[in-house]
């Protein structure tokens, strides 16, 4: 009975990481590491800022901008699961640039019972994750970075390891105000299994674009996830008559839409909308703003703070916190 509440609850959380996804190990690197990334819809591979946690969705956005930054992330999923990391980065020269970084997930306590719900003590679950970075400038316009991630997890009694790495490339037109990066992440295994069946990483492949109106303080992102997989059909037992999605749900399900509000170096608003994420967490009474995303950040003397909200499932409300500040400006 033991075995089987835990074999359930693996399943679980790779859905809650990412829906209905249930053939991947390690499902938590699919969830954002940056308040900034959560409120445009917790995808964006292309966002060019002085913002270290966004190299956790595409290396290739490090840069000799980001030198001396510390970031500290936390995030309370779902009920008692928590997420949290924390990141610094440094430049090399005018041109390369280094990052190290720890990231978190707790699931919590459980209660452990036999087949007759005998009490057997409790047991927890998490996930462990530790990154390191590096980039480089291949001109004035193009940047390259790898990441590679050390993967650690544990469920009561049960451990899996893995290794990890992700690839981006990003543009930068300062002139245009226009940014596309691509990401290739979580290529990789898992090298220990929890029992004896190895499987696969969430392996992905995003692409994107920002582009800042040119006579208005607004910026559009948009984010195509998951290009290596088409359909995402699932069998609906409580619609019969389901047949698979159509083709503009289809497309819908690949793109992350984000908008930001950004009126000055000291402030910005931003929302969101996931397409799978609504589909995956619709529920038959409701749950229709399921996929939506919104936060803000400000400037507070040497500290950048941000917040993020989203929605996942109708009586729960995600909610993350990004605290980032440069070394060099404690000192002053």
């Amino acid at each position: 009975m033991r075995n089987l509440l835990l074999i359930i609850l693996l399943g679980v959380f790779s859905n809650l990481a990412y829906g209905q996804i249930g053939e991947n190990v390690f499902a938590f690197l699919n969830l954002p590491l940056s308040a900034r990334t959560s409120a445009l819809g917790g995808k964006n591979v292309s966002l060019i800022e002085p913002d270290a946690s966004l190299i956790f969705n595409n290396p290739g956005l490090l840069g000799s901008e980001m030198d001396g930054l510390v970031s500290l992330y936390y995030m309370n999923y779902i009920s008692d699961i928590n997420i949290g990391s924390a990141l610094y980065t440094k430049a090399i020269g005018d041109h390369s640039a280094w990052g190290v970084g720890l990231s978190f997930f707790g699931y919590g306590q459980f209660d452990a019972r036999t087949i007759d719900d005998e009490q057997m003590g409790t047991f927890s679950a998490n996930d462990l994750a530790v990154h390191g970075f590096y980039a480089h400038d291949l001109s004035d316009r193009w940047r390259i970075g790898v990441s590679m991630q050390f993967l650690y997890s544990s469920f009561d009694q049960y451990t899996s390891y893995g290794l990890a790495a992700d690839a981006g490339l990003s543009y930068y037109n300062r002139e245009t105000d226009f940014s596309a990066g691509l990401s290739l992440q979580n290529v990789g295994a898992q090298l220990k299994a929890y029992e004896e069946e190895r499987m696969s990483l969430p392996f992905d492949v995003q692409m994107g674009f920002s582009k800042r109106m040119s006579h208005a303080p607004l910026r559009f992102s948009l984010t195509a996830v998951q290009l290596t997989e088409w359909n995402f059909d699932y069998t609906n037992e409580l619609d019969p008559t389901y047949e698979g999605d159509s083709f503009t749900k289809k497309v819908l399900k690949h793109l992350v839409f984000g908008l930001d509000f950004i009126p000055s170096d000291y402030f910005w608003m931003g929302v969101g909308f996931n397409g799978k994420t609504n589909s995956d967490m619709r529920l038959e009474s409701g749950n229709k703003f399921g996929g939506f995303t919104a936060g803000c950040g400000i400037k507070i003397k040497t500290f950048d703070v941000g917040v993020a909200f989203a929605k996942y499932h109708p009586s729960a409300m995600s909610m993350s916190l990004n605290i980032s500040m440069r070394l060099e400006d404690l000192k002053k």
